[in-house]
């Protein structure tokens, strides 16, 4: 059965929700300036928040107030900079405690771990990119460090295609548009109809794999996890270095595991529904 969308993203819905009586336009402001915080911006200012959130200095100055209050933020030393603390923590672990896919996943995703001994990843959809939300790390060397939380674009990553090939054509397409297809390598596949082709390799192949399209170095692989209706949940990765693989053993080696520990969540998690950036009706 095919799985229509109900809506396209949650990007679709915002406006109608920020005119309803119910939205909290406080609370959302509170919230972006905690989301704004990250590797390029690890301590702000006034200012500097007022920039990145595109609030007024009147606003910033009471939401800091209020979640520096609540221990959310702190002064950087003794500069006018704030950071997050680690109190912070307490809404993504929150989420990791109590998700019915992760906690279903999570068997599956250590056993690939043990038997490919490389890193293996669980990743959910939010707007257009994957989010890290389960993480098994290699025991052997890795040259990139990838956390928890981590959002990486769907278009140019093993994951985010496994993602999009299990969505209708028309969504997918939907969703590489409305990417900011940057070229992160000089690898980096960005054209919508090339894009769509590869997509349509990875649903014939029941797998994406991509060779440096983000980090340079970096090979992986990636499967969809859907549920009983063929919605697509999420999607589970393999990710190695070019040091010790190369594609064509990637696909002869890890590749059938890889399909298979897809398989075996899709059938433990065939009765959730999706969530997050996407919705879906039969």
């Amino acid at each position: 059965m095919t799985a229509r969308p109900s809506n396209l993203t949650r990007l679709a819905t915002m406006t109608a929700a920020e005119d309803s009586p119910l939205y909290v336009t406080a609370l959302a402001k509170g919230l972006s300036v905690l989301t704004a915080f990250g590797p390029s911006r690890p301590a702000m200012n006034l200012l500097e928040l007022a920039d990145a959130t595109g609030l007024n200095k009147s606003t910033i100055q009471r939401s800091v107030f209020t979640l520096e209050a609540m221990g959310y933020l702190a002064r950087d030393g003794g500069s006018k900079r704030y950071r997050l603390t680690v109190k912070s923590l307490e809404m993504g672990t929150g989420y990791l405690q109590t998700a019915e896919l992760v906690e279903r996943a999570n068997p599956f995703i250590q056993q690939l771990n043990r038997q490919t001994g490389e890193s293996c990843n669980l990743l959910e959809p939010w707007e257009t990119d994957m989010v890290y939300v389960a993480r098994f790390t290699s025991h052997k060397e890795m040259p990139i460090h990838v956390p928890i939380g981590q959002r990486l674009p769907m278009y140019c990553t093993a994951a985010g295609r496994a993602y999009l090939s299990a969505l209708p054509k028309e969504l997918a397409a939907v969703y590489i548009e409305r990417s900011n297809r940057a070229a992160f390598t000089a690898h980096t596949v960005t054209e919508p109809a090339m894009l769509m082709e590869l997509l349509q390799r990875a649903r014939t192949d029941g797998f994406s794999l991509i060779t440096e399209e983000i980090y340079v170095g970096d090979i992986a692989i990636g499967a969809c996890i859907v549920n009983a209706e063929g919605q697509p949940l999420a999607a589970i990765n393999i990710s190695v270095p070019f040091s010790r693989w190369r594609p064509e053993q990637v696909l002869s080696d890890l590749a059938p595991q890889l399909v298979n520990t897809a398989r075996a969540i899709s059938s433990a998690a065939k009765g959730l529904r999706p969530s997050g950036a996407i919705k879906h009706q039969t």
